[in-house]
């Protein structure tokens, strides 16, 4: 029987995980269930830095970007001697189960205390969209909102001057956030870890459009860790019509109050994970596919592949 649930965000932080702890904390509440709030994700389970959580400690932050808990990385946690003093932390604070917010070195966190003892529910929280088991993470919408928003304005002022905007986007080996970007903002061009990167070939593209469809302006979205943007930027002036200017979105993306579809996403997979747990389940991940909350075996979603994004990629295609 599941007494107290505790509750952590590990990992990059992502808009709408302060949700996901506002309904984790209420529906554990109205169930008769204590809360316990972990700081700082793993590292707060190794430092037992635990805290009771009320209804009235979770008011008021369903709107706010970042995570209340706040958020570490311990590379050590992959350590048995780690997690087995974690695992008696939380034994200590009578802790029965877990509930992780967080990417999939979250969910790796998660499986390990499930297999010695504590059941664990991992929710995916990240603004990259790059988990396995579900169609969209927590953060994704409201950070596609901020480079949309940012990308539209940039527009603005490279129509003006003839200017070429290369706009690398975050995404941590997954194309997603540059793809749906570069679709929402009517970019030339999108290149992401599923496109491959050719640079011949974007100069090519990019002459094409100066000289022979004569555009006064042209919009490159591109995930990080694929170039130096700055370096494309200055081939751009050298080699083609327009004058290059890279700018990198950074950090920016994570901040901001999530969207309405990101605290709707977060509110029901908190719900998920509790009643999970009330079932005595640990061990699964909560995902959203085909608009329906679902869970899986974190090891299963682990092992499998993300989901195609060939049809998006084929639209855009088609509307350049």
């Amino acid at each position: 029987m599941v007494r107290k649930i505790g509750v952590l965000t590990s990992g990059g932080d992502a808009p709408g995980m302060n949700a996901a702890i506002r309904s984790v904390t209420r529906i554990a509440l109205n169930n008769g269930v204590e809360v316990v709030g972990v700081y700082n994700g793993y590292r707060g389970l190794l430092e037992e830095s635990f805290v009771p959580m009320t209804r009235s400690d979770v008011s008021d932050i369903l709107d706010r970007g970042g995570t209340k808990l706040g958020s570490a990385r311990l590379p050590e946690f992959k350590k048995g001697e780690i997690q087995d003093t974690c695992i008696r932390n939380l034994n200590r604070a009578g802790i029965d189960a877990l509930v992780v917010i967080g990417g999939d070195g979250s969910y790796r966190g998660a499986l390990a205390l499930t297999q010695k003892g504590i059941n664990c529910i991992g929710l995916p929280g990240t603004i990259d969209n790059d988990i396995p088991g579900t169609d969209f993470t927590i953060g994704f919408d409201t950070a596609l909102r901020t480079c949309v928003e940012n990308v539209d304005k940039l527009r603005d002022t490279s129509s003006s001057h003839h200017r070429c905007s290369i706009v690398e986007v975050m995404g941590n080996r997954c194309g997603d956030l540059a793809l749906y970007t570069a679709i929402c903002c009517g970019a030339e061009m999108v290149i992401s870890p599923e496109t491959g990167y050719d640079e011949l070939e974007v100069i090519e593209r990019l002459r094409y459009l100066g000289d022979a469809v004569k555009k006064n302006h042209a919009i490159v979205i591109i995930s990080e860790k694929i170039c130096d943007v700055d370096a494309l930027a200055k081939k751009v002036s050298q080699q083609t019509e327009f004058s290059g200017r890279a700018t990198v979105l950074g950090h920016i993306q994570r901040g901001g109050s999530p969207t309405a579809s990101d605290r709707m996403l977060a509110s029901r997979m908190g719900e998920k994970a509790v009643d999970l747990l009330m079932e005595g389940i640990g061990g699964h991940c909560v995902g959203i596919i085909d608009n329906e909350i679902t869970s899986m075996p974190i090891q299963e979603a682990l092992e499998r592949p993300r989901k195609s994004r060939k049809h998006l990629y084929r639209l855009f295609d088609r509307l350049v």
